[in-house]
Parts: structure tokens; sequence; C-alpha cells
């Protein structure tokens, strides 16, 4: 009796890769990756914010009830809706795009369409530290809001004394040309 046996000619495939392992920062700077962890350890709460700071140049907030909630927590983004009375058009959006953080406004109608001015915002400049960043307007935010060019955006974490103990606050600051324009301030130690 004759026994064949058939050996497989074709092409032998790889072992699969074992991505297993903690992928490297998103960022190319390690202060913006340590900004954006801290920034995202706040997720899943909500912080009630009140202005502290309004410039004759626009209309105050100080009556208005204003929440911010940490909802959306990715490896590669943060999008925080703020809620300004029974507006919630606003989202606030931290993003690794190209090994750089990068801060936008998202501004939405109710059906859920964009905003003409919608997406303004820009890259993080390299002064900041783990826990203030400062976002000058890029390009596309001085076509969209009126002499929006010189706008700088800076969002801050404050922590309690002594170092390394929890944040206590979160700021949202609007400057242009120089000049402090707006503040808002939340309080991280009683969560909604």
């Amino acid at each position: 009796m004759t026994v064949i046996l058939f050996l497989g000619c074709g092409q032998r495939t790889q072992p699969v890769e074992d991505f297993t392992e903690t992928p490297p920062g998103l960022f190319d700077s390690e202060v913006h990756q340590a900004f954006f962890n801290n920034l995202a350890s706040l997720c899943g709460q909500s912080f009630k914010g009140e202005q502290v700071y309004r410039s004759h140049h626009g209309e105050s907030w100080a009556d208005r009830s204003m929440i911010m909630y940490v909802t959306v927590c990715e490896d590669d983004h943060i999008h925080i809706p703020f809620h300004v009375d029974a507006d919630h058009s606003r989202t606030w959006m931290f993003m690794a795009e190209d090994g750089k953080l990068v801060f936008r406004h998202q501004h939405l109608y109710e059906d859920g369409t964009h905003e003409e001015s919608s997406m303004y915002g820009g890259y993080a400049s390299e002064r900041g530290t783990e826990f203030i960043q400062y976002f000058p307007a890029d390009e596309f935010s001085a076509t969209v809001i009126e002499d929006g060019g010189g706008n700088i955006w800076t969002v801050s974490m404050v922590q309690a004394y002594p170092p390394f103990a929890s944040m206590q606050t979160f700021s949202y600051r609007l400057d242009r040309d120089g000049e402090k324009r707006f503040e808002i301030v939340f309080d991280l130690t009683n969560p909604l």
C-alpha cells in the first residue's frame, strides 16, 4: 500500500504581532502628554463654574449657570461639553494631531450641524506645564473670529498645597492681543 503525503507549498504565514504593550505617548512633548493625562483624570465628572472676569468687550455671564461635563475620554481625544444655562451647543475638545496637542471649540446648532465658526482654537505652545497650557489661535481661527488672530486660550488645573495634592480648580481664560478678556473657574473639589 502506498501512502502519499501532501505538504503545503504555499507561503508560510508570519506570526501575529503582539500589540498588548502600552502604546507610547501620543504627543511629541512629555509635558503635553502629562497635561492630557491630568485632564483625563477628571473623566466621568461634572463641575459647576463661575465667571471670575469679563472685560468691557463682551456680555457678562456672571448671573448664568455654567457646567462642564468631562464625558468623552479616549486615547487621542477628550471632549468636555460646556453648558451655559439651557445652551448646550458648546464642546471643548482636546486632541492629539500629528503628535501635537490641539484645543478646539465645537459649536453646534440644535439639529447637530456645525455652526460656521465651529472648530476654532489652536495648538499648545511650548511654554506650558503639566497643569497649564496656552493655545494661540491658529490660521483657521483668525479667519472665522473677528480680530481673533491674537487670541490665546489658557486652560489650567490648579493643585492644592502641598504639591502633588488633588486638583482644586479648572480655569478657562481668553486673552486677545495681550489683554485679558474672559475667565471662568470651575470647582473641582465638589463634583455634581
